[in-house]
C-alpha cells in the first residue's frame, strides 16, 4: 500500500524478493495546468510490473476490505498510502501490517515528517520500519537507520535519499521479522512529536520569523505547495533562498547603509536582492510572480522597477 514516488523503492525491493500479490493506491488524481487525472507513481509502477492494482476511495466498506480478503495476504506492507487504515484491515494479514516511516520515531509522527525535519531544522531524521496498530504512527518499532539532513536539503531531496534508504532497511528487516528474530519496542511516549497533512496556506512566509527559521521553511515547501508571499496583490514564490551572514547587527547602522529593517522590505544592491525579516535577512536567490516563469531574483528587480522598494506579505 503506497501512493508518492517515496513508495515506489520499497515497492520495487519487494518485487524482487517477494510475491506481491497486489499493490493498493489512491484513486487517480487531477494534476498539471490541465488538472487531467494522473495516476500515482506507485500505480504507474505497479501497471509497468503487471502487478495487480487496487483503488479503494476509502478502505472503510465492508466490501473494500472483503477484496482485500480474497487476496489471503500473508504481510501488508505500508508507504505514504494516504489513508489510515481501520483494524479490520490491520487483523487481515496474519503477519501484521509493516510500515516504512520517514523519521526516526516517535520524532515526528503524522503525514508530513520530512518536511517536518527540514523545517524544525533538525540534524539527524531517518527511516523507521515499525508494527502498524490502530494508532497514527504508534506501533512498536522494529528496526531504525539514521540519515544526516544536509544544509542544502529540501523535502524533495531528503525524499528521495529516504526513499531509498527505506526500501534497503525493508528487505533487511523483512526476513528477521518473518523469522521471529526481532522483538518489537514500544516507542517513547514521553518523546513525541506531531506533523499534520500540508496545506497550501502552509507555504505562506511569516516576515516576522527570523530569517534563519524562514530559510528552513523555504527548503521544507519544496517540492510543494513552495513557500509564497505576496506583492501587489500577486503571488510571488521563493524557490531558493539563503541567509545573509555578513549584515551589520546595530539597526541605526542598517539604516545608514540603506538596509531595510522592516520585516518584509526588500533591499536591492547589485545583484543581490534580500528581504528584512524579523530577525536577519533573507537573500532571495530563485522567485516565480504569478503569471512569469521562474528566474533569478536579480532578473525579477531588473525587470520590476518598483520592486526595490516593494514590501512583501501585505
Amino acid at each position: 500500500m503506497g501512493t508518492p514516488q517515496f513508495a515506489v523503492p520499497a515497492l520495487e525491493a519487494l518485487q524482487e524478493h517477494y510475491e506481491v500479490v497486489a499493490v493498493v493506491t489512491q484513486p487517480d488524481a487531477p494534476a498539471g495546468r490541465g488538472r487531467a487525472l494522473a495516476a500515482s507513481p506507485v500505480k504507474q509502477f505497479a501497471l509497468a510490473h503487471g502487478l495487480p492494482v487496487v483503488q479503494p476511495e476509502s478502505l472503510k466498506p465492508p466490501q473494500e476490505v472483503q477484496q482485500l480478503r480474497r487476496y489471503a495476504p500473508d504481510l501488508i506492507v505500508v508507504a505514504a498510502f494516504g489513508q489510515i487504515l481501520r483494524r479490520d484491515v490491520l487483523s487481515l494479514p496474519p503477519r501484521g501490517c509493516i510500515n516504512v516511516h520517514a523519521s526516526l520515531l516517535p520524532r515526528w509522527r503524522g503525514a508530513s515528517p520530512i518536511s517536518a525535519a527540514v523545517a524544525a531544522g533538525d540534524t539527524t531524521t531517518g527511516i523507521t520500519v515499525m508494527l502498524m496498530e490502530a494508532g497514527l504512527d504508534s506501533g512498536p518499532i522494529l528496526t531504525q537507520r539514521s540519515e544526516p539532513i544536509r544544509a542544502e536539503d529540501t523535502t524533495a531531496s531528503l525524499a528521495e535519499r529516504l526513499s531509498h534508504l527505506g526500501a534497503d532497511l525493508l528487505v533487511e528487516t523483512l526476513p528477521r521479522w518473518l523469522a521471529g528474530e526481532i522483538v518489537p519496542r514500544r516507542q517513547d511516549e514521553s518523546q513525541v512529536t506531531r506533523c499534520g497533512q500540508i496545506k497550501k496556506e502552509d507555504g505562506r512566509i511569516d516576515w516576522s520569523l527570523p530569517a534563519r527559521e524562514i530559510e528552513r521553511h523555504v527548503r521544507a515547501m519544496i517540492p510543494w505547495p513552495v513557500a509564497w508571499t505576496t506583492w501587489q496583490g500577486r503571488q510571488l514564490q521563493i524557490r531558493r533562498a539563503g541567509l545573509v551572514t555578513n549584515e551589520p547587527l546595530e539597526p541605526a547602522v542598517q539604516a545608514t547603509l540603506g538596509v531595510a529593517t522592516t520585516p518584509g522590505a526588500v533591499s536591492v544592491r547589485g545583484n543581490n536582492v534580500s528581504v528584512r525579516c524579523g530577525q536577519g535577512t533573507l537573500e532571495l536567490l530563485e522567485v516565480q510572480l504569478e503569471g512569469k516563469r521562474s528566474m533569478s531574483a536579480a532578473d525579477l528587480a531588473r525587470g520590476q522597477r518598483h520592486f526595490a522598494d516593494a514590501r512583501l506579505g501585505l
